[in-house]
């Protein structure tokens, strides 16, 4: 069979793509290949479930635009479908006084994104957190929770029951374009298609230069590192609390993440993953560790955030360093109060000057799109991304 979109990649964001495109062209056959035997196994299987705001992001970008919208979309997915979510807010906390410039700067862009953030004084984020330290902080009250894993369950059901396929365990191994058409070469066989998609996470650079495009960046994997608190110090954290991110670092560093199960996770901390879905320390792949260690861009990046990268590391292997780092959001905690917890991969797309790529990166071509960069906030985005994608989509 000839299918009028074949989307690679069962991931949130490949799942949301084609429960819109099928609502869209219901009369289009359209499939969703995935090589593992469930889709929502990596990315959106290892998320901390955190509903985003949208308050980090540069104004005008997709990453702001999305996720703000995206928020609200998923809010409402949830209630539709009796999705078990809670907006419970959070707090970005500034716990030294050269913070404050960059808490007042986030402060602002969360306004000109268009969220209803507030200002509070420690006396106010203590009544909300009363164990967190900080001498100022933002509200954000609509971030939230919600088990993503279901959510991908409720897109995949609703994508089958309008008509789409999935085809789980097809691995994709090449792509070819024959008179204006995919020819997606899997290890179950071939699949043929007018128009392709591509939402591979993980190997969405790979998957795009097997379908004739220089993406002129590399998914770079980090591994992100949880722990969790132990039942009985639950209590100290009853929402979400962040630090307030280091603008010299391009991640946001570990924080308190209370999840939609009542679990609290801490973390997480960034260090190189050695293969591309390297979820333990031992995981490796020669062939993808290479490409990854002799890929330009890392370096710049590395010489770049050295110092920052070398306190991850040892985050990574000492318990007492990372709970250290705990301790400036919450000093009560002590390393008997957390225990290691599943760790995630992120897909980070790097560009070969070193630079991180900081937006959702969409790549057309004239038949198909390519989903190069959608690590989080993504999952918050995902409605929105299928919309945009859809947008893209022209027969």
């Amino acid at each position: 069979m000839t299918y009028d979109i074949a989307i690679i990649g069962g991931g949130i964001v490949g799942l949301a793509t084609a429960m819109n495109l099928q609502q869209k062209y219901p009369q289009k056959k359209i499939i969703l290949v995935e090589k593992e035997n469930h889709y929502a196994t990596h990315q959106t299987g290892h998320n901390s479930g955190v509903i985003h705001s949208g308050v980090y992001y540069q104004p005008g970008s997709y990453k702001a635009k999305l996720t703000t919208q995206g928020n609200r979309a998923l809010v409402e997915f949830c209630q539709t479908h009796n999705i078990k979510y809670d907006v419970c807010g959070k707090l970005i906390v500034a716990c030294k006084e050269k913070e404050l410039s960059q808490l007042e700067n986030l402060y602002q862009r969360g306004l000109q994104n268009g969220i209803a953030v507030t200002k509070i004084s420690r006396e106010e984020a203590k009544e909300i957190e009363p164990y967190v330290n900080c001498i100022q902080a933002i509200k954000v009250p609509t971030a939230g929770i919600v088990d993503y894993k279901e959510v991908a369950k409720k897109y995949a059901e609703i994508f089958c029951n309008i008509g789409g396929e999935i085809r789980l365990n097809t691995k994709v191994v090449n792509l070819k374009c024959q008179d204006s058409q995919h020819i997606i070469i899997t290890n179950q066989g071939e699949i043929t298609s007018k128009y392709l998609v591509n939402c591979a996470g993980l190997y969405s650079d790979k998957i795009a230069i097997l379908g004739g495009i220089n993406p002129k960046m590399k998914i770079i994997p980090f591994r992100g590192e949880y722990y969790e608190l132990k039942p009985e110090k639950r209590y100290l954290v009853k929402h979400l609390i962040y630090p307030v991110p280091n603008p010299d670092f391009p991640f946001l560093g570990v924080h308190f993440t209370r999840l939609i199960d009542g679990n609290i996770h801490a973390g997480p901390n960034a260090v190189l993953s050695l293969k591309r879905e390297g979820y333990k320390k031992t995981d490796f792949a020669l062939g993808e560790f290479w490409e990854t260690v002799t890929y330009s861009g890392l370096w710049k990046l590395v010489s770049k955030y050295y110092e920052e990268g070398i306190e991850e590391i040892i985050r990574s292997f000492s318990k007492t360093a990372f709970v250290r780092s705990l301790q400036t959001l919450i000093p009560e905690v002590q390393e008997d109060d957390i225990i290691p917890s599943p760790a995630g991969v992120r897909a980070q797309a790097l560009n070969q000057d070193g630079t991180l790529v900081q937006d959702f990166a969409l790549l057309p071509t004239e038949n198909a799109l390519h989903v190069c960069n959608a690590p989080s906030p993504a999952a918050t985005a995902s409605l929105k991304i299928g919309e945009v994608i859809s947008q893209n989509v022209a027969f």
